[in-house]
């Protein structure tokens, strides 16, 4: 087993942000911010690996609950502004495709107090759950170095595609569709 250190959630985040905002400052200047980095779908064989989340409205939230459906795992932080934006992108999918088994879980890395996530959660009237991103998880499906990163994962559990930075719409629509 692996040991895991624990990280106080407000040290978590500064670091989160020592890390984050060179580099979003960097592709501020370079242009590169408007385009967000989309990797090629991983080996077949990766799948996600197992968690469990507790979410702001108090629910807990098991990925061998969820197995068998099209997940999203949207990492953000309401200190973000990509990640704003991208959340009535997610919600909107969630809408959308929920009907054809779309699950989409916004993972919070602020490391403030999680009223302030549930509160703005509840301000844009999100259609998915929210809950604070445990090191865990971070472990698991990171490095998350930038943020937004989208998580999409297919019915059989696969990693399909791993999106760092804010997508439109209609490229997300697509790459839903793949995972339907």
């Amino acid at each position: 087993l692996r040991r895991r250190s624990h990280v106080p959630p407000r040290e978590r985040t500064e670091r989160l942000r020592r890390f984050i905002v060179p580099i979003l400052l960097l592709g501020l200047a370079g242009g590169a911010a408007a385009s967000p980095l989309i990797a090629p779908a991983p080996d077949p064989r990766s799948t996600g690996r197992p968690f469990t989340v507790h979410t702001l409205d108090g629910r807990t939230l098991r990925s061998s609950e969820l197995r068998g459906r099209p997940l999203i795992l949207g990492f953000w932080a309401t200190w973000s502004s990509p990640s704003r934006a991208s959340m009535p992108v997610l919600s909107t999918m969630q809408g959308r495709y929920g009907g054809q088994g779309l699950i989409v879980v916004g993972l919070s890395v602020d490391g403030e107090s999680p009223q302030r996530v549930r509160g703005y959660a509840r301000s844009q009237r999100l259609l998915f759950p929210v809950a604070m991103a445990s090191e865990a998880i971070l472990d698991d499906y990171g490095p998350i170095r930038s943020l937004p990163t989208t998580i999409l994962i297919d019915r059989r559990g696969r990693i399909a595609r791993r999106i760092v930075g804010h997508l439109d719409a209609e490229t997300l629509e697509g790459f839903i569709r793949e995972i339907l």
